[in-house]
């Protein structure tokens, strides 16, 4: 894997780069649509790739794991072939997912024994299994298996969990680098940034995280309740230790107006559920704000959801349309509102990139938040 930066903001930390994988070159910055179970929901293949037109979704390993397993996903022969996408996929390492079972697991130094939220059977995750787990589905960007604090979150658990996500990364590193990859293609490793909202854990951690080298790296355990000011002092403060010539990834990060403000600092990558999962209840972005589509006002407008994206079905259907839909529960409605939020989504880090390469992002980010965050 290989990461060309092509241009930097004389007016902010934003950047535009090429990230090469063996599935495809990502242009960045960009946002990657979250496929937990092996699935962006309702939205088809085709959809992502032609409408969207997504470069990069996500899987989850704990997910994946569970079901469809192992076995299906090797006789399959990864997770491209057996759900057809042909570009890019990253995989969480299943830590936040751990993370988010606190009733139901328990973390050593060796790993974390969870209960499945499926059926309650136990299971158990190491660095190095959940190295093997990731070859196993096929992504292109595995990523290192850390433990995710929780916000708030005292100083001793953080630094107590910090160590063992440094001792972990060294185990994944280890696997990664003793292992193959299934499928005979290229497989990198991204560590992440932990520390909760300390600065000089997140300090300590991004230079270690920086120290080992590898083709990318993350930053995590920042979209777990904190402010969002604390948000961006701990990215600002980790962008610029983490090394300059390999691409950022800002995990779990969020509305549209959070990837404007970390573009500014640095950040390459973002992924998040909000644009799918705030569609299935009706609320909408656009590059004119959000949008409650239930809403009455809604009712009789015949204007396009958002004629800006260009997008076939933010183009194509009617606000009264999709009203009509959400209202009545019809799944068209949802998977309308799921194409159009993801089309948003990636329409803005789109414009952001154009932004950058022409010297103009710092001006244009501080007019299109105020645009992105104000509600209709």
């Amino acid at each position: 894997m290989k990461f060309d930066l092509l241009a930097t903001d004389p007016g902010s930390s934003a950047r535009a780069g090429l990230l090469h994988t063996a599935h495809g070159v990502i242009e960045t910055p960009i946002f990657m649509p979250v496929g937990t179970a092996g699935s962006v929901k309702a939205v088809h293949q085709r959809e992502l790739e032609q409408d969207i037109q997504a470069q990069i979704i996500l899987g989850n390993t704990y997910h994946l794991y569970l079901r469809p397993g192992l076995g299906v996903l090797e006789k399959a022969g990864g997770l491209h072939r057996f759900n057809g996408w042909s570009k890019p996929i990253l995989t969480d390492s299943g830590g936040y997912q751990v993370y988010s079972l606190a009733a139901n697991r328990k973390i050593t130094a060796d790993g974390a024994t969870f209960k499945s939220h499926i059926d309650g059977s136990r299971h158990h995750f190491t660095p190095e299994n959940v190295m093997d787990i990731q070859r196993t589905i096929g992504a292109d960007i595995i990523m290192a298996f850390d433990e995710c604090t929780p916000y708030p979150c005292e100083y001793a658990y953080a630094k107590k969990s910090l160590d063992i996500t440094h001792q972990w990364l060294k185990r994944c590193v280890d696997r990664m680098q003793t292992t193959e990859p299934k499928y005979g293609y290229d497989q990198a490793l991204f560590p992440i940034v932990q520390g909760s909202v300390y600065k000089d854990l997140r300090e300590r951690s991004a230079e270690f995280i920086a120290a080992q080298n590898q083709p990318g790296n993350a930053i995590g355990g920042l979209s777990v309740g904190e402010p969002h000011e604390d948000m961006y002092a701990m990215t600002s403060l980790v962008c610029a230790i983490l090394p300059a010539d390999k691409p950022r990834y800002l995990m779990g990060v969020g509305t549209p107006e959070n990837i404007l403000e970390c573009i500014a600092l640095g950040v390459d990558m973002f992924d998040c559920v909000m644009p799918t999962r705030n569609a299935r209840n009706g609320m909408l972005f656009t590059a004119d704000g959000i949008i409650n589509i239930k809403n009455e006002r809604w009712k009789e407008d015949l204007s396009p959801i958002d004629a800006t994206l260009g997008g076939y079905v933010s183009s194509f259907y009617s606000k009264a349309y999709l009203r009509h839909l959400m209202i009545n529960k019809e799944i068209l409605g949802a998977q309308i509102a799921t194409i159009h939020n993801l089309t948003f989504y990636l329409w803005l880090v789109k414009e952001a990139r154009k932004k950058i390469q022409e010297g103009t992002f710092a001006a244009w980010k501080n007019d299109m938040v105020k645009r992105v965050r104000e509600r209709r």
